[in-house]
């Protein structure tokens, strides 16, 4: 998969300024192009430091200073714009989205965590090592009906499970501490009963007002069955985005 040229230009556009160094008198400094050239080889091929000291010439340190800095300048300029905090309106907007492609109502996203492969940090012992038995670092995220991210945490011990993850990320405290805008309780199509908004997760994830998830075990009721069926269509929406 390959960046097109405009999405390069438009993205250095924006991280040209923060990026920019003065030259000094021993040595001039790296261009912004090349260090935004840099991070995307990095992120995209997964290749190594030592890779980048030989293909652009850079020292090892010195590559991984410029990738920390660049993503850092990345998330710092463009999360407003990317991963802006939704409104009323938008929440509503997401769940009529719900509605529409899965006939879920008053869904305000699919929430799911995700193991993200690293090496073992030093003297880390058995944080960041994960059920599966490799080392990791957790991801949570919320998609909507859309398949884009509506919220982001990152940097979690691979220890945590998903609902550890969602009991420590910032959206649970705004859930808890009613900052998030969510909209009042909303009655369901073809009924006159008012329900809480809620998230859409897997068995992973602990049952609250906020957070809807499926009915556990194999002998259920034809009811718990269909509900099952159509959470999972929403939450199906997470698996999506994970493919991409």
């Amino acid at each position: 998969m390959r960046m097109s040229i405009p999405s390069f230009d438009e993205l250095l556009s924006q991280l040209r300024e923060p990026l920019t160094k003065r030259d000094t008198i021993m040595r001039d400094a790296i261009p912004p192009e090349e260090m935004l050239v840099i991070t995307l080889r990095y992120l995209a091929s997964g290749c190594s430091l030592k890779d980048l000291h030989y293909n652009f010439r850079v020292g090892r340190s010195t590559a991984g200073e410029i990738v920390r800095k660049v993503c850092q300048t990345i998330w710092e300029t463009m999360k407003k714009q990317c991963l802006p905090t939704p409104t009323d309106e938008a929440w509503v907007a997401i769940a009529a989205g719900f509605w529409g492609r899965a006939n879920f109502p008053n869904c305000l996203g699919a929430v799911d965590g995700k193991h993200v492969r690293i090496v073992k940090p030093l003297h880390s012992g058995s944080l960041y090592q994960n059920y599966k038995h490799f080392f990791s670092i957790g991801l949570l995220a919320v998609a909507d009906a859309n398949y884009n991210f509506v919220y982001v945490d990152v940097g979690s011990y691979g220890k945590d499970s998903d609902s550890t993850l969602f009991r420590n990320s910032t959206l649970w405290d705004e859930l808890e501490s009613g900052t998030l805008h969510i909209p009042r309780p909303a009655p369901l199509p073809g009924s006159d009963v008012a329900v809480p908004y809620a998230f859409v997760g897997d068995e992973a994830f602990g049952l609250s007002t906020h957070l809807l998830r499926p009915y556990s075990g194999t002998h259920l009721t034809v009811r718990k069955r269909v509900f099952n069926y159509r959470l999972s269509r929403g939450d199906g929406m997470w698996s999506v985005v994970l493919a991409y």
